[in-house]
């Protein structure tokens, strides 16, 4: 029997360890480019800003401001500070984000997603909370194939 792979692919999860030089803390946009490229929000090398500023946006808001935002507070923030972003692009990484399990949204309103212990306005509650979760995650599955694999003879 052929098994469909892509069907299997819950969701995608790219962690980068990344080295935090003196050049990534020096500037708002510098750090928040190596957070969206260490959670694989975008990929070496890759010149799209929307993605970036969409990140930086939801930061701002939920560990400085300590609050959820609206799309409209969203657009604002990103218009002000990065460069024009219309509603269609904006909702698209917003999909994306809650789409790699980063995102929420409820009531209009869109927000990290909460860590199960913890304040979710803390980032490094929400970090470890996050990562904790989907590595427990991929851990259990990964156990139960290999426990799998321990009743079958060799068969290629």
């Amino acid at each position: 029997m052929e098994v469909n792979e892509a069907e299997l692919i819950e969701r995608e999860l790219t962690i980068r360890d990344l080295r935090v030089s003196r050049e990534v803390l020096d500037t708002r946009r510098s750090a928040i480019r190596w957070l969206a490229l260490s959670f694989g929000i975008i990929n070496p090398g890759e010149s799209r800003l929307s993605a970036v500023a969409v990140l930086d946006a939801l930061v701002y808001y939920q560990f400085i401001k300590k609050q959820d935002p609206n799309v409209k507070e969203l657009t604002d923030y990103i218009n002000n500070n990065w460069e024009s972003i219309n509603e269609k692009t904006l909702r698209y990484h917003l999909l994306r984000l809650k789409n790699m399990g980063f995102v929420e949204n409820s009531k209009g309103r869109f927000c990290f997603s909460p860590p199960s212990i913890g304040d979710r306005f803390d980032p490094q509650v929400w970090t470890r909370s996050t990562f904790e979760a989907f590595y427990t995650n991929i851990a259990a599955k990964v156990g139960e194939v290999v426990n799998g694999l321990k009743s079958k003879e060799q068969q290629v």
